[in-house]
């Protein structure tokens, strides 16, 4: 479950930065940053905040090539999609979506990679020794 939790915090980070609705930070700020600067200002700090800790994380425990890694493998299963016939090229909207879902899985897997591991392999870090 949580892990489920950490890719949906980066889903909701990457999608509230930008999707295909008309409801996300791009296009509120593109609409409101002449009347309402302070809060794009301020908004637009909180998500590089978000975005900051999320890559700082993902960094630190996978590292770039990891991330390479994870990117690789998302890329590879849309590929399969595609080939099957079940995920069209066609759809802008929707590759936008895939482009979302893999980058907030990229990032929940860096934040998530000291649970995975554990599971995995049953061996603890040193930061999480005390959670049991």
């Amino acid at each position: 479950m949580a892990l489920l939790i950490r890719w949906l915090f980066a889903f909701l980070l990457v999608g509230a930065t930008y999707n295909p609705t008309h409801i996300n930070y791009v296009r509120w700020a593109e609409a409101n940053y002449d009347t309402r600067l302070s809060l794009t200002v301020l908004f637009g700090l909180l998500l590089f905040v978000g975005y900051v800790i999320f890559f700082r994380a993902t960094l630190r425990s996978i590292g770039a090539f990891g991330m390479l890694l994870v990117l690789a493998l998302v890329a590879g299963i849309v590929w399969v999609l595609i080939d099957l016939g079940w995920v069209s090229l066609n759809d802008p909207d929707r590759m936008v979506w895939l482009g979302i879902v893999a980058l907030s899985l990229v990032l929940g897997t860096g934040l998530s990679w000291s649970i995975i591991r554990r599971r995995l392999s049953g061996q603890f870090d040193m930061d999480d020794v005390d959670d049991e």
